[in-house]
């Protein structure tokens, strides 16, 4: 297929030049850092932040903890979807990575040899992004914050165009809300049994909201929440 944004007159290379552009006047320190939070950085990030809403769900135990955790498993689930998808894409368009293209570029990763539309990156991230929004929207709103910073990353560090992370945003996007319905009407009843599950039900909730304790222990624990309350 027909090699996308190879013309200099193009604004997706403009900015792409305008992006990069900044890693030649930054300080070999900096450009370092952006390398190693672009590559590894904001992944781990992301993945931090998906634990971190799962141990605030599960300590908070709400009343619809089981839908709120499919919600939440879906998100990881999706963005490897979303990478599987994009094994096609990429073979049909087949655009060299900015490097191989166009001259005078610093980048700051050296071995890419794949193509570049879309990015793996800004799919996945943003995927988990819009995958965690769902779960829980303040955690989200941070997930997609990152996302968009791993977009800009990506071209700062000269190995994508500006649309191969648009690209990787909408795919992660589309997968995520597309089948949302479907995989949240799957994991929902699968996390319903693990919540009521004595052994492993604190993956969903927490002791403190009465998962895995016998009757006996459970009216106990909704005793003293009376007591404190009163």
């Amino acid at each position: 297929m027909a090699v996308i944004a190879e013309s200099g007159s193009n604004p997706d290379v403009d900015l792409l030049y305008d992006i990069n552009g900044l890693a030649k006047d930054a300080p070999h320190w900096f450009d370092r850092a952006m390398e190693f939070v672009g590559e590894y950085g904001l992944l781990v990030a992301m993945v931090l932040l998906v634990v971190w809403c799962w141990w605030s769900v599960r300590r908070r135990g709400p009343e619809d903890a089981a839908s709120t955790m499919a919600a939440l498993v879906w998100a990881p689930l999706a963005a490897a979807v979303a990478v599987l998808v994009n094994v096609p894409i990429r073979g049909f368009v087949e655009r060299p990575r900015p490097f191989l293209t166009h001259q005078g570029l610093d980048v700051l990763v050296s071995g890419k040899t794949d193509y570049s539309f879309v990015s793996d990156h800004a799919t996945i991230t943003m995927a988990l992004g819009v995958g965690l929004f769902i779960a829980n929207r303040r955690f989200g709103v941070a997930g997609i914050g990152l996302a968009l910073a791993e977009g800009f990353c990506r071209v700062y560090m000269g190995v994508h165009y500006p649309t191969d992370v648009v690209g990787g945003f909408a795919l992660g996007t589309a997968v995520v809300l597309l089948l949302s319905p479907l995989a949240t009407a799957l994991l929902t009843p699968v996390m319903k049994a693990v919540e009521g599950s004595p052994r492993v039900g604190w993956i969903v909730r927490g002791r403190s909201a009465g998962v895995g304790l016998v009757p006996g222990d459970r009216a106990s624990v909704e005793a003293e929440e009376r007591d404190l309350a009163a």
